[in-house]
């Protein structure tokens, strides 16, 4: 909820799955797109990196956001939105956003498409993690295992109360459950927290859905990468890639 001046009061959808006093890094990374786009907007412009650093716990209270440009440019520029909550900064949001070009004639994608959200059913399959915001969303899948999953995500929860926002800021909103639709061990026994995420996008979403192609891998020493293509209902759009800090439930 907008209360003025870049700030933000979270209500119990933005709730986070690890910790009942926390947010979920999903609808703060769309408050800070959200920020982005308001912050001298470009029309003639377009997102093309999305690069968000978790710097510590995202307290579950009111969240001031602070947007700057870091480099100006008539063609190429680079935008940055940070949140502070509980007393100090919590997730930093660097964007490069690049003029557009009719390259149409030349336009190409190597990544294979997903069956669409209306064919496959409703999943189930988040029910464990806990919070208020992943009890928001709608899922379905017709494809999950540990470590491998496809998945569709909407939500009928607006993103701002108070302030017009866009859908894409709505649709990066939900980019961070990536890292919970293809676990490879159930999060009651480990931890795997991600510390950033960062979107590339070669074309610009459009719609409510969220589609992701996701892969997790986690090495011997504590370090893990959820991977995952995203689409939208025409198709895959680009990339987020996420870094997890593992360890068990002590």
């Amino acid at each position: 909820m907008a209360q003025g001046d870049g700030r933000y009061a979270p209500t119990r959808n933005a709730q986070g799955a690890w910790q009942e006093t926390e947010q979920h890094m999903a609808p703060v990374a769309g408050l800070l797109v959200h920020c982005l786009e308001r912050h001298d907007p470009r029309p003639e412009l377009q997102w093309a990196r999305i690069s968000f650093d978790i710097l510590g716990m995202i307290h579950l209270e009111e969240t001031t956001v602070v947007t700057r440009t870091l480099r100006p440019g008539r063609t190429i520029e680079l935008v940055e939105a940070t949140a502070s909550a509980g007393g100090r900064e919590v997730v930093r949001a660097t964007a490069w956003r690049l003029a557009r070009t009719d390259t149409a004639e030349v336009a190409g994608v190597e990544a294979p498409s997903m069956p669409g959200p209306e064919e496959v059913p409703v999943w189930t399959g988040m029910e464990h993690w806990g919070g208020g915001f992943i009890s928001s969303l709608e899922f379905r899948s017709a494809e999950t295992r540990p470590g491998r999953g496809h998945a569709w995500a909407r939500t009928p929860v607006g993103l701002v109360d108070g302030e017009e926002s866009s859908g894409f800021a709505r649709w990066c909103g939900l980019l961070d459950v990536a890292n919970g639709i293809a676990n490879r061990q159930a999060p009651t026994e480990w931890l795997y927290p991600n510390v950033d995420l960062t979107l590339h996008l070669h074309r610009q979403p459009e719609g409510e859905w969220v589609g992701l192609d996701t892969s997790v891998s986690w090495g011997p020493t504590g370090a893990g990468q959820t991977s995952s293509v995203v689409h939208d209902v025409a198709g895959p759009v680009g990339t987020v890639e996420q870094a997890l800090t593992i360890r068990p439930r002590g």
